[in-house]
């Protein structure tokens, strides 16, 4: 049945390239870094829209590593496509976030386990009342427990997931802050409601690449290349 349906316009892998378990970033080239450095026999199976998607193998897995873009619709289409059209079971986010914790400092990883939003994206389902997207438990549980093995220090909580980067008002993050929202992404919660509508399960790990409270920030080519803690622990539990 998915097969009729690949490739689509926004992924021109066949039914068959991509592995069932696919490792997300919004930048296309961090796919690509991951794809570089993590995988064994990389093989590029898109570059529609720029919008790099790579399959291969890690530590004997196969493994696909594919770019999202920005923003809430765009993972909300390329994770759909994948766990509908391409029969993908596990979806692992790997991006930026930006801390609303204090005691969250650049470099450092975040798991959500949960994600609020300022989106509507969740209404197209039509429930009678308010999702709560939640991480798999079996993935978020896995990445804790890889992280303390490795060594890397991490925290667990809620993450927003904001349509807007540029706010008008460039202090409403501080009400998110004082519910307990650690950091602030702008693509779990959409994964996360395609993953629950689909059966299928996913998490979104994300490093530290600035800070609200403390006002600092990492480079554009730190935030492309130097995140590899998340990547590892991605790759290694996928």
């Amino acid at each position: 049945m998915a097969k009729n349906n690949t490739p689509t316009p926004h992924i021109g892998a066949e039914y068959g390239e991509i592995a069932d378990r696919v490792i997300m970033a919004g930048d296309p080239l961090r796919a690509k870094f991951m794809a570089e450095n993590f995988l064994e026999n990389p093989v590029q199976y898109n570059n529609v829209r720029g919008m790099l998607g790579y399959t291969g193998t890690y530590k004997g897995k196969r493994v696909s590593v594919q770019g999202h873009g920005m923003g809430i619709p765009s993972i909300g289409i390329y994770s759909y496509e994948l766990f509908n059209f391409y029969d993908v079971k596990r979806i692992i986010r790997c991006g930026s976030a930006g801390a609303y914790d204090p005691n969250l400092k650049l470099g450092d990883v975040v798991f959500a386990m949960g994600s609020c939003t300022d989106s509507n994206y969740g209404a197209q389902f039509n429930l009678p009342g308010t999702f709560a997207p939640i991480a798999d438990f079996e993935l978020l549980r896995s990445a804790a427990a890889k992280a303390e093995e490795l060594g890397i220090d991490y925290k667990v909580g809620n993450v927003l997931a904001s349509d807007v980067f540029y706010g008008d008002d460039a202090e409403n993050w501080k009400q998110w802050q004082k519910m307990g929202v650690m950091a602030v992404e702008m693509e779990a919660t959409a994964l996360y409601m395609n993953a629950a509508r689909a059966g299928k399960s996913a998490l979104c790990i994300c490093t530290i690449s600035d800070s609200l409270v403390h006002g600092t920030a990492c480079s554009a080519e730190q935030r492309q290349t130097s995140f590899t803690n998340m990547m590892e622990i991605a790759f290694d539990i996928i």
